[in-house]
């Protein structure tokens, strides 16, 4: 049997970190053992449906690299399919045409709920026969009434449901627009799904579906259903919490592995490691390993994660995504130092590629003024003379490269009779506008010779002007 995962998001919001995380268990598992990946798109609540949220969907996936094998499916293509099943159940009496109104269910609800029952459809159009005048029917499966359900789950275990305490849900709207129930065991039986990865939430599904499965002469898929993930405060993982766009992750300047890497370890572990490669979370994932209990998270080991990716991804790489970010600041990464240089010199600092591209748009455009509190620091009358010995001798190297341009402030330091400080601070605030920046060499070879002389020659005027 060849492994079949599916990610079905449904496209009435955004791609979160939950709905990710069951995109790349399913996904992981899949790839482990040989398997396919499909990405069904569950949109059939058209009221709430919008392309805005598939895009984003499709866009997420492209972005952590969870290639899927076939898709993406539509519901919304398939309408014709489910109503042929629909009609197969009634015609074979397993499933039957309600006509109780909203108003008489809600009394129903009402008075179950006094007696401190189980709200459940009572069953009364179970044995009609004959259709009610001015009310458009709702479809309802007939759920067995008699034994019991049970789901050998991957995850949690032996579980087991009795008929007697499932009602006859409904699969098709008066409208005859099916629900959820309906397609999604559908789907999975044409697109040959095996194996279900997904949120704990949908355990009260999971009976209903295995019944309709059944019913329909299908064998029903293998089940994992994986615990939720907690706020750091341990309530519901919120917007606060980071329970935001997939796409938000990105647009913060985490890369995409270090946030495959943090949500692999989000609910499943390997021993006591902590850092996986794609290709390790291949090897090892397994369902066994997932915990029972719900997860946390936590984002300042996420942040600590894309640091160390940072830092050890092939520095290319990072310059890919760094480009990105750039772009977003109106910044052609072409136009200035080589990207893979760049990243090498600036990674240490920055825990993300938004750090690390706003450290750099000085290599790329002029700024508009000083920072005030470097300026009056390092741009005073004292400064001038450094500045303009600096500019001259750097002006006659041939070679423009790190260890010359060191050699020259070293040289400068050692003629002024001043600490080394006190010439690379002010030549720092002057090519870069601010206090902080790589070593002034790298700086400076990074930066190039025109724009280098040009702007210490703009702070040696900024000097004198202020004088």
């Amino acid at each position: 049997m060849t492994v079949c995962t599916r990610f079905a998001p449904s496209p009435t919001g955004y791609l979160h970190i939950g709905g990710v995380r069951t995109a790349l268990y399913s996904w992981l598992f899949a790839r482990r053992h040989g398997g396919e990946f499909i990405l069904r798109i569950e949109d059939t609540d058209l009221e709430r449906s919008t392309m805005e949220s598939v895009n984003a969907i499709l866009e997420g996936m492209t972005w952590l690299a969870l290639e899927y094998d076939k898709g993406p499916f539509y519901q919304t293509d398939r309408m014709k399919r489910y109503r042929e099943v629909i009609q197969s159940l009634l015609d074979q009496g397993k499933a039957y045409h309600c006509y109780c109104t909203k108003e008489e269910l809600d009394a129903l609800r009402a008075e179950q709920m006094a007696r401190k029952e189980k709200p459940r459809y009572n069953g009364l159009c179970r044995s009609r026969t004959e259709p009610r005048e001015g009310v458009s029917p709702v479809v309802r499966f007939r759920n067995p009434t008699e034994g019991q359900v049970v789901v050998n789950d991957l995850v949690r275990g032996r579980i087991v449901i009795s008929n007697s305490e499932l009602d006859d849900l409904i699969i098709a709207r008066s409208d005859g627009s099916p629900t959820y129930n309906l397609t999604v065991v559908v789907d999975d039986l044409d697109m040959g799904v095996n194996h279900v990865i997904r949120g704990d939430d949908h355990i009260n599904n999971t009976p209903r579906q295995i019944n309709i499965l059944e019913a329909l002469g299908a064998e029903p898929p293998k089940y994992a259903h994986l615990p939720m993930i907690l706020g750091p405060d341990g309530g519901r993982l919120s917007k606060r919490h980071g329970a935001v766009s997939v796409l938000q992750y990105r647009d913060d300047g985490f890369l995409p592995e270090a946030l495959l890497n943090y949500l692999v370890r989000l609910g499943w572990s390997h021993g006591d490691q902590e850092i996986f490669s794609v290709d390790e979370m291949i090897e090892l994932f397994d369902l066994s390993g997932i915990n029972r209990s719900a997860s946390t998270f936590n984002p300042e080991k996420l942040l600590w994660l894309n640091h160390h990716y940072l830092m050890n991804s092939d520095p290319a790489h990072v310059a890919h995504h760094l480009s990105w970010h750039l772009g977003r600041r109106g910044i052609d990464p072409t136009q200035g130092p080589d990207m893979v240089a760049l990243v090498e010199v600036q990674r240490e600092r920055c825990k993300t590629l938004v750090e690390m591209a706003d450290e750099s748009v000085f290599f790329y455009k002029d700024f508009a003024q000083y920072d005030e509190k470097a300026a009056k620091k390092n741009l005073k009358p004292a400064s001038l003379d450094v500045l303009r010995v600096v500019h001259d001798e750097l002006d006659k190297l041939d070679d423009w490269s790190s260890e010359p341009i060191h050699r020259v402030v070293l040289a400068v330091a050692e003629q002024l009779e001043l600490k080394l400080g006190k010439v690379a601070q002010p030549l720092r605030v002057a090519v870069s506008g601010r206090a902080v920046s790589p070593a002034i060499d790298t700086t400076l070879a990074l930066l190039g010779r025109g724009k280098t002389l040009e702007r210490i020659g703009r702070a040696m005027d900024y000097i004198g002007d202020s004088a």
